[in-house]
């Protein structure tokens, strides 16, 4: 069976998606198409319905649930992995409020927390993540939210923190927050969506049992080059939620459903 794949070149979708990008699914029947997109075109295309399993933010996921339905496996989920907002200096509500603020897409979850958190902002500019940090050094925005490899490296650019809305979110919540999760068009039918989504789990296993093997296609694809910051993004991102996200995973999908209905930003 033919299956076509969306994941992005994130180290930690790299590295958990490494056995799938390496043809492991043929000896199961499956001969996986992948396509490797930042996140915030992941999130366009599955609103398009493009590909048959797709990573996407849980922003969008919201959006999509009558097409797609979302896997135990391959999740962006966990404590301490959320966006956080930057800018050259520290900014009041106030003048945040008034800040031209560069944002991952506007189908990213990291979108979503902000509305959630910040007060109402007027000047938006959806950048691509690996573009935010330029952004705010050559004065185009004011701030920006960080997401991926970026969250590890901005201090070195002269930024500064404003929030964690990571830590923000569990202070309200005391969950998880679901960043991203990985979906299944629902059209393949239950049996074949629970087989990828254990042979999904099977190739997490097996790139944590064995994190060497992945090496060369995580660089491959990386933004941020240095080891040691691959090697944060992967711990930080891929958890044992990523593996089965579990009761305590969907809690958390489910409060931020609640929360983006009550803010009328979701459907």
């Amino acid at each position: 069976m033919n299956i076509s794949m969306g994941f992005s070149p994130c180290p930690n979708d790299t590295f958990m998606f490494h056995d799938v990008a390496a043809g492991a699914w043929a000896a199961a029947g499956y001969q996986v198409e992948v396509h490797l997109h930042d996140i915030e075109t992941l999130n366009e295309l599955a609103l398009a319905g493009r590909y048959d399993l797709t990573k996407m933010s849980t922003a969008a996921a919201l959006q999509v649930r009558q097409v797609y339905q979302c896997l135990n496996s391959g999740s962006a989920l966990g404590f301490g992995c959320g966006p956080v907002v930057v800018a050259s200096h520290a900014l009041t509500p106030e003048r945040l409020a008034q800040a031209r603020v560069a944002i991952p897409g506007a189908w990213t979850t990291a979108h979503l927390l902000f509305q959630l958190w910040a007060p109402p902002t007027a000047r938006k500019l959806f950048v691509r993540y690996d573009r935010i940090i330029d952004a705010i050094c050559r004065q185009e925005a004011d701030a920006g939210i960080l997401i991926h490899e970026s969250r590890f490296v901005f201090a070195d650019a002269g930024l500064v923190r404003l929030a964690d809305l990571g830590q923000w979110w569990e202070a309200e919540t005391g969950l998880p927050i679901p960043l991203g999760c990985l979906m299944a068009r629902r059209t393949l039918g239950e049996r074949v969506i629970a087989e990828l989504d254990s042979l999904l789990r099977q190739g997490i296993e097996h790139s944590r049992a064995e994190p060497q093997r992945t090496a060369d296609y995580v660089r491959r694809h990386a933004i941020e080059m240095d080891d040691e910051v691959i090697r944060k993004h992967i711990a930080l991102y891929v958890t044992d939620f990523s593996v089965d996200m579990g009761e305590t995973g969907r809690k958390a999908l489910a409060a931020l459903e609640q929360r983006a209905r009550a803010a009328g930003v979701a459907k």
